[in-house]
């Protein structure tokens, strides 16, 4: 075999190897905007949402109504409007800082991390849930597990030095429309926790969202429900709109 022949073999080989290691780069940061944007779906720019919660225990259950905004997403801020007993509660956040406030005590109270896993209202959605205090396309290693004619299904892993509440998430997600069907969450010991199912698929503007999430826990199997019933984006809101002082008013 002559030299110029091996090396236009060689060549070849480096090139296919070449265009493997770029595949995988734009692959990886494919599904990390992937997650970015189905994170993002319900908040945009900016938003305002009118939502109906309705929540189950062993002994009691109830529905709550509440509005709450967003900007980015570093800043939230949720009011429960009814039932009237807890009309005023709220949550806020800024930037990775959660408060609450309890009108009956007139009091704000500072969540701590370690509270971010807890439950919200009773409920099966918790205070990281509530205000998507994580920014999972950053503090997670992202990894494409399958990809179907109709699906994809992304791992996410904690970063060593990321202070989050699970230790894993897995995200089913639909190509056309490009919405979440289902995601899993596992705690550090790699038991699945809970499940969140997406249904109602709705066009709001230039916008396709899942209207319903349904909150299922794997050991008791409760289902609790969140409803969409509004959806308002680009509003002209700033950070001033997400302070202590309107989390109060």
């Amino acid at each position: 075999m002559s030299f110029c022949r091996i090396t236009n073999i060689l060549s070849i080989l480096f090139l296919m190897i070449l265009l493997l290691m770029l595949s995988g780069t734009v692959l990886a940061l494919d599904v990390q905007t992937l997650i970015r944007e189905v994170e993002q779906q319900y908040m945009g720019t900016s938003s305002r949402a009118l939502t109906t919660m309705q929540v189950k225990t062993d002994h009691w259950e109830r529905t709550l109504e509440m509005e709450a905004w967003s900007l980015e997403r570093d800043y939230y801020l949720v009011r429960i409007l009814e039932p009237a007993k807890e009309r005023g509660v709220a949550t806020l956040k800024r930037s990775q800082e959660v408060w609450n406030y309890l009108p009956k005590v007139d009091r704000v109270i500072k969540v701590p991390p370690s509270m971010m896993g807890g439950s919200w209202m009773g409920s099966h959605i918790t205070n990281d849930d509530l205000v998507k205090a994580n920014h999972i396309d950053e503090e997670y290693t992202l990894r494409l597990l399958e990809e179907t004619d109709a699906h994809y299904v992304v791992e996410c892993l904690p970063k060593a030095e990321a202070a989050v509440v699970w230790g894993k998430i897995v995200y089913q997600i639909r190509k056309q429309p490009q919405v979440p069907v289902q995601i899993d969450y596992f705690d550090e010991e790699m038991i699945l926790v809970r499940e969140i199912y997406f249904d109602d698929i709705q066009q709001i503007g230039d916008r396709i969202v899942p209207m319903r999430l349904t909150v299922r826990p794997w050991r008791n199997r409760r289902d609790d429900r969140l409803h969409y019933r509004e959806l308002v984006y680009d509003l002209p809101l700033d950070e001033t709109f997400f302070s202590l002082r309107n989390l109060k008013q």
